[in-house]
């Protein structure tokens, strides 16, 4: 019979070795990576592979990012706490997990039924009933909930979208990856009173950003 793998000792390690050797310094970051079990994310035949250095597939064409990536978008949004934060692009529910972690107000909108229901599912056996999900275009939104001190964009966007600036507090935080569909640079926008300001945070790839804010669905 094959020995499970030890999950906790191969969490250690990503942390450890992905993240602070990486140069992620958030200590409540480290401890969200370092507590939620990223292999209950994916499907049982990848979980030897859960806690490696890469994205992995979860179906529909989409991914569960790269550790390190789930980390940077994360401590980049600053979050102290008491946060709002929406998140675009559920997926497989790690990264909300991971914001669950770090605040108890999360929404996050899935434009994939059957993911949004797969997600709910597992955050609900994790114990994260805190977390809203929304079946809808990410791209507009959730305006009823706004202001937003943190917005976390899980997939690649051909521009910013001005909805998503909008429904951000002053001083709020929009991590977004931009760019054409192969590669993308990976923006941490800062609203202030009149526009916005924008860091490099490096070169990324994610899947397409759908909606009506980003690119057009190919079906």
């Amino acid at each position: 019979m094959k020995k499970r793998p030890d999950f906790a000792l191969a969490r250690k390690k990503m942390v450890q070795e992905q993240l602070v050797a990486r140069g992620i310094k958030d200590k409540r970051v480290l401890d969200a990576m370092m507590k939620v079990p990223r292999h209950l994310f994916v499907e049982e035949g990848l979980w030897h592979q859960a806690y490696g250095d890469f994205p992995l597939p979860i179906g529909q064409g989409q991914t569960i990012s790269q550790p390190y990536i789930v980390a940077l978008m994360t401590e980049a949004l600053q979050l102290t706490g008491d946060d709002k934060v929406l998140e675009i692009g559920t997926g497989s529910g790690y990264q909300a997990a991971i914001l669950a972690e770090l605040t108890n107000q999360i929404f996050s909108i899935e434009r994939i039924s059957s993911m949004a229901s797969k997600a709910r599912k597992i955050l609900d056996e994790l114990g994260y009933a805190d977390v809203l999900i929304r079946v809808s275009d990410g791209t507009v939104g959730w305006r009823e909930e706004a202001p937003f001190s943190g917005i976390i964009v899980t997939a690649g966007a051909p521009d910013i979208p001005p909805t998503l600036v909008e429904q951000l507090q002053e001083r709020g935080r929009l991590v977004i990856p931009v760019g054409n569909e192969y590669s993308q640079t990976l923006l941490k926008v800062v609203k202030q009173e009149k526009g916005y300001a924008k860091k490099d945070l490096g070169g990324v790839r994610f899947v397409k950003l759908i909606g009506d804010h980003g690119w057009k669905a190919d079906w």
